[in-house]
């Protein structure tokens, strides 16, 4: 394949820069497609019937404009509902995004586990295999908080959150029966990563947050490990599925992660 083909990396939102992160310090050299459904924004909050119809489709779309070597769907919900359907449609590389119930599992000392993600991840039956498979021997309790997403989105425009609204969300997950064991989180949401100096902060007690962003760079990276960059990384690239202006109000955040160019994908 041509050095400039790119990983594609996919979210509902801006919430796949967490996993970016990750893969940009393993593959510096790999050009970046940063896509993130801005049209389609908030999928936690969507039915998943409309989310396993429109995730392929567009990813399709997406391959056809940048003929990317791997894809990494970057967003928990669309991995937890349309991974499979994805892996069908398409013929290369994918790699999904799961909660990372097994480490949090492993880490827990009290045996107490919190799972805080998007209304729609956190019902899915994908989340009570992975309990029953990994965490047995723990109590696993969830919560959905759709308010934390925009959060984090607000926080990548330059916008401070209220401390206490990160209190009202972990309350959510720590105030039900049995929450105040609790001693691991597991961010299973991309965006949540990009607030966790926040979650820490507004925390009652010292609480693990753990994620999967370490694990999907490791595989990303293996299953590149024969591929050729160029010699330079280039100018990373954020596509928003949603008007322009609205995607301009994260270039300065963008830019952090190495995406300084921006474009938009026509409907």
């Amino acid at each position: 394949m041509h050095p400039s083909a790119p990983l594609l990396v996919f979210d509902s939102g801006v919430g796949g820069l967490s996993v970016l992160e990750g893969i940009r310090t393993l593959l510096p050299q790999a050009p970046i497609v940063y896509a993130a459904d801005s049209a389609g924004f908030p999928y936690g909050t969507r039915k998943a019937a409309e989310i396993e119809a429109r995730v392929p489709a567009l990813l399709g779309r997406l391959v056809e404009r940048y003929d990317p070597r791997l894809i990494v769907i970057a967003c928990n919900t669309a991995s937890t509902i349309a991974l499979d359907a994805v892996r069908a449609a398409l013929d290369l590389p994918i790699v999904g995004t799961v909660p990372a119930i097994k480490p949090a599992a492993a880490l827990s000392r009290t045996r107490s586990i919190g799972v805080l993600g998007t209304p729609a991840t956190v019902v899915q039956p994908y989340v009570d295999r992975l309990a029953a498979d990994f965490a047995a021997d723990c109590t696993v309790l969830r919560h959905g908080s759709a308010e934390l997403v925009e959060l984090a989105e607000a926080k990548l425009r330059g916008e401070t959150g209220e401390l206490s609204a990160y209190r009202r969300i972990l309350e959510g997950l720590l105030g039900q029966a049995g929450g105040e064991a609790i001693d691991t989180i597991v961010l299973a949401c991309t965006h949540f990563p990009l607030v966790q100096p926040e979650l820490e902060a507004a925390a009652p007690r010292p609480i693990a947050f753990v994620d999967g962003n370490a694990g999907i760079a490791r595989r990303t990276a293996w299953l590149m490990r024969d591929e050729g960059w160029p010699e330079t990384a280039g100018e990373g690239i954020a596509l928003f599925t949603g008007p322009a202006p609205e995607a301009e109000t994260f270039r300065l955040g963008l830019a952090r992660f190495g995406l300084c160019r921006i474009e938009t994908l026509q409907r």
